[in-house]
Formats: C-alpha cells, structure tokens, sequence
C-alpha cells in the first residue's frame, strides 16, 4: 500500500453518537470512515467498498453483528478483512463466540477513542497467519477461564 492512500475503515454501529465519535476520531488519525447503523447496511457496504477493517457492534437491529461477522467470514471475497468487535458485551461467553467467529479483536463499551485507534493499528499490522494464531491462544485461555 502506498504512503498516501488512506485505510478504510467500516463502522457498524445503531448509536449515531458511537458512529460520530468513531468517525471523528478516526478521520483525525488519517482513516476514510465508511458507516453502517445496521446489519443489513454494513453487510451491503463490506461487499460494495471492501474496507480495509470493520467495526462491528454487536446489538443492532436487523442482523445483529454475530450475523454480520458470520456471513463476513464465510464469503470467499470478504473473510481477510478483519473485524473488530465493539460491544457492551463483556461476559466471557461473548468474547469466546466473537472469537471463534473469526473477530480480530474485541474492544469493550465504553472504550477510550486512543485505544481505539491503536487496535485498529495492531489488526491492520498483524498478518492473518499470526490474527489466526493469536485468535486460537485468546480462546484457550477465555475457555479455561471459564472452566476453572
């Protein structure tokens, strides 16, 4: 990729308040924001501008961002673009089905916009080999954690 082109990112919220503080704090970092305020929308635009990373809420109307990341992951075009889950969900069951669903991270509601824009930085910078590696260790120890 080229110095001056720009990463696209997809941002998958309900809240217009999230979209706006994604999309201005993102842009800030030098990102093209794209957003969808549903599942439906954010599928439609992951197949028609292929982002470079989506942002994907999980409660949202429509389909619901496990929808949303399933159907990512399983169509051939779409599944190496990373997601990023951004949730209110924080119970270990939803972090182990954002996981094993094939999300590159998981980010928490209420999140800082800094750390935001670091873990898009760390998923963009991570190969898929490693985002794979990486994804297989994290739901080890979420499952053991669960277990014990």
């Amino acid at each position: 990729m080229a110095d001056n082109e720009r990463r696209r990112v997809l941002v998958v919220d309900d809240e217009p308040d999230v979209l706006l503080l994604c999309r201005v704090n993102l842009e800030f970092e030098g990102y093209d924001v794209i957003e969808a305020s549903d599942g439906e929308d954010a599928l439609a635009k992951v197949r028609a501008h292929h982002p470079d990373v989506v942002l994907l809420d999980v409660m949202m109307p429509k389909l619901d961002g496990w929808q949303v990341l399933e159907a990512i992951k399983a169509d051939e075009a779409t599944r190496d673009i990373p997601v990023v889950i951004l949730t209110a969900k924080v119970q270990d069951q939803d972090q182990i089905r954002g996981w094993s669903h094939g999300a590159a991270d998981y980010i928490t509601k209420p999140f800082s916009p800094l750390a935001l824009s670091q873990v898009l930085q760390d998923v963009l910078a991570t190969a898929p080999e490693e985002e794979e590696r990486r994804r297989r260790m994290i739901l080890e120890k979420l499952e053991l954690l669960q277990n014990n």
